[in-house]
This record gives C-alpha cells, sequence and structure tokens, in this order.
C-alpha cells in the first residue's frame, strides 16, 4: 500500500502539482518526481512531449523489453555463461537464415556462434583492481575485452541499420532472425554491464554502475527541436543515482562510447549524434558522479582533449554531448533511504517490472504480466516483431 496515496499529487516549492510516475516491480514500487527535476520547468516544451509518448506507449500496450532492461546487476541470474548461450542462440538463427533462397544476392553472414566468458572478459587469475597512474593493462584482471562487443554492435549496425534506413537483410528476415538482430545489440550491452559489475564487487562493490533502460517494441520517435539540443549542455555527463534520462533512441555509437570503449575501427557511419526521443527512460541506479568528483573530471578532461584531437566542437548542441535528464527517483519515498547499497540491495531481488503507471490529472497505466521465467516470454516479443519492422513509426 502506497503510504503516500497513488494520486497525491507532488508540490514544487510554489505549491504546484507535477505529474509524477510510478513503476511497479514484484515486490515494490519506486517513484519518479519529474518536478524534481530542477530544469523541468525549463524544459518544460520537451518534458511534455516526452511525457506524452511515453503515455502513448502506456496506452497503446506495447511490448516492454524485458530482457534488456536491468544492466549491471552482479548477482543476476543472467550473468556471463547465461548471457554468451544466448548469444549463441541469436548468431546461430542469423548464420541459418542467412543462407535461405532470399539472400542469395546478399553477402554471406558467418558470425562466430560458439562465445564463451574469455571472449569477453580477462580471467581472475590476472591482477585485479584499479588502473595504476591510468595503465588499466597494470590489473586487467576481470576487465571487458572491448574488441568483442566493438565488433558485435557493428554486425548488429550492418544488420538492422537504421530506423529510418533499415538494411535488406533486416527487411528481408522473419520475426525470429528480427528478434536474434536485435539481440546482438541487447545482449552485447548487457554483457558489457555484467562484467564491469562483476569486476566492481570484487573489489569495490560500491561503486557497480547498474542501471535501467525501459524500452518498448516498435515505440514511435520523434525529432529532437532545435531548441532542445541545448539541454545536452545543462547536464552533460553527470548521472545522479535515481536520475532519469531521455533514451538513446537509435542505432549507432555516440562520440563519448567510441572514445570510452576505444573503438578505433568504428566507420564514420558508425558514429551518430542524438536527433531523436522516444517515450522511453532510462534511470542510474549507481552512485551519483559528476565533473566535481576526481576520476569523473580526469574522465572529460580526456573526452573534451580527445574531441578536439578528431575536430568535434564540446560546445556544438548539434552533436548531443551529454545526458538530458527528465526526472528524478524520490528515493526516501520509494526505499526509505538514499544509501546506494541499501537500493541496490532491495533491486536485486525486483528485477521485473509489473506496471507503469503515470499521474497527471488522470491515470495512465499498463500491466506487464510475464516475467523472464514465463516460458514464453521470448514468443511475447517476437510475435510483437513485423514483418520488415515498419519505419513509418518514425513520426
Amino acid at each position: 500500500m502506497d503510504p503516500v496515496g497513488d494520486q497525491k499529487e507532488f508540490k514544487g516549492t510554489n505549491n504546484v502539482s507535477y505529474p509524477y510516475i510510478k513503476v511497479t516491480l514484484d515486490n515494490l514500487s519506486y517513484y519518479i518526481n519529474l518536478e524534481q527535476h530542477t530544469r523541468w520547468r525549463d524544459m518544460d516544451q520537451l518534458g511534455h512531449r516526452w511525457l506524452t509518448a511515453l503515455k502513448k506507449n502506456l496506452q497503446n500496450k506495447l511490448v516492454l523489453e524485458k530482457n534488456f532492461c536491468f544492466l549491471g546487476f552482479a548477482d543476476s541470474t543472467r550473468n556471463i555463461d547465461f548471457l554468451c548461450a544466448e548469444l549463441n542462440k541469436a548468431t546461430k538463427q542469423i548464420n541459418d537464415f542467412s543462407q535461405d533462397w532470399e539472400f542469395r544476392h546478399f553477402p554471406k553472414i558467418d558470425i562466430k556462434e560458439n562465445y564463451t566468458r574469455d571472449d569477453f572478459m580477462y580471467p581472475d587469475t590476472l591482477p585485479i583492481g584499479k588502473a595504476v597512474n591510468g595503465d588499466e593493462s597494470v590489473t586487467p584482471g576481470l576487465r571487458l575485452k572491448h574488441e568483442t562487443c566493438n565488433e558485435l554492435h557493428r554486425y548488429f549496425e550492418d544488420l538492422q541499420g537504421q530506423a529510418w534506413n533499415l538494411s535488406p537483410y533486416y527487411r528481408a528476415a522473419d520475426n525470429k532472425s528480427k528478434y536474434a538482430i536485435r539481440q546482438l545489440n541487447n545482449l552485447c550491452h548487457e554483457i558489457e554491464g555484467w562484467v564491469e559489475a562483476n569486476r566492481k564487487k570484487a573489489f569495490e562493490p560500491e561503486w557497480i554502475r547498474p542501471s535501467q533502460i525501459t524500452t518498448f517494441l516498435h515505440a514511435p520517435r520523434y525529432e529532437l527541436q532545435k531548441d532542445d539540443f541545448e539541454f545536452f549542455k545543462h547536464n552533460r555527463y553527470d548521472r545522479e543515482l535515481g536520475g532519469v534520462y531521455l533514451h538513446w533512441s537509435q542505432i549507432g555509437k555516440t562520440l563519448f562510447e567510441v572514445f570510452r570503449d576505444k573503438d578505433e575501427a568504428v566507420g564514420e557511419g558508425g558514429i551518430t549524434h542524438q536527433q531523436y526521443y522516444s517515450g522511453e527512460f532510462d534511470i542510474e541506479w549507481g552512485q551519483t558522479v559528476t565533473e566535481k568528483t576526481a576520476f569523473k573530471k580526469e574522465e572529460m578532461d580526456a573526452f573534451r582533449n580527445w574531441l578536439k584531437d578528431n575536430n568535434y566542437d564540446w560546445n556544438d548542441p548539434k552533436l548531443a554531448l551529454g545526458y538530458i535528464k527528465l526526472g528524478q527517483v524520490d528515493l526516501k519515498r520509494s526505499f526509505g533511504t538514499e544509501n546506494f547499497l541499501e537500493i541496490y540491495n532491495k533491486l536485486s531481488n525486483n528485477l521485473n517490472i509489473t506496471k507503469i503507471e503515470v499521474f497527471d490529472g488522470q491515470t495512465t497505466n499498463s500491466d506487464y504480466s510475464y516475467s523472464l521465467d514465463s516460458p514464453d516470454w521470448q514468443q511475447i516479443q517476437i510475435d510483437g516483431l513485423k514483418k520488415g519492422y515498419e519505419s513509418h513509426s518514425l513520426r
């Protein structure tokens, strides 16, 4: 039972009512307070456009991608061995379908079908710990092997294309193969999150960086307006515990991802700048990290130098350098604490969204009854992928 009352509106400093969002997990609920974000009033237009898009996703009962939702939880049953097994199923499906007669005029696809943990992470027999004077090679134990993830991501980009320019492979693929192509991206990022969390758990668990990606199959995308791009500069790359951020709703890597992943093989076509938004959102469940933190300041200084060396302008709003913050989870109300490890432990036992509700004078909601323990969870998502993937969902 919500002690505050689901219909009670949040009040701002001037006693103004604001909308809020309630997300229900198996055994707890958390509340996203949109007015607590101090720039909400400044970005009122984008905020309301985003909230309207989210409400449409709920009203239209779009399928929630539960298998690509909670990332970076080291104790999840979706560990590295499970994820590699899922990845191998996906690559086999893609390889098998590429031999179909429809693909005779396309280049043959041949992706590895026997990925193991050794492809993605260094063994724990090597030294584990922080980088020494910026040198990660001194402590390689359990670190992510970026080159494998970068290769997988390029396969995904080539096989699916962009939402506004889908590849011939994706257009010709059957629903099972569409799903498999999508999993190259989802599993790649989930593996990245798990490997990093598993390494942090070994020597500094307070710095595990779990997150939540709340996405829907066929969520319509909308073009960002000219003034929206300034909001990337307001928050930049700060991440707050419980912070709610605009979701990246397109394919390709951002400049920050290319820098961070040391992806020297990515082509110019593989780098994209955010141009769209959707009624989807991400939540940071790790400790707050801003440029006031020494290691974050060091990273951002290195990134700014990298941009300059590669002829990019840090202050160019069109490059969308940053995350647009939309709101903040009310941690005290939701979890009874603002302590990261206490929140992490509560969430770790509740990694399943069962309902999302928006309260803004009226109630908009959608239930998500299936879980990843349901025998038909994969089929639910496969059935949600239409042949050809209707790119006109881009509005």
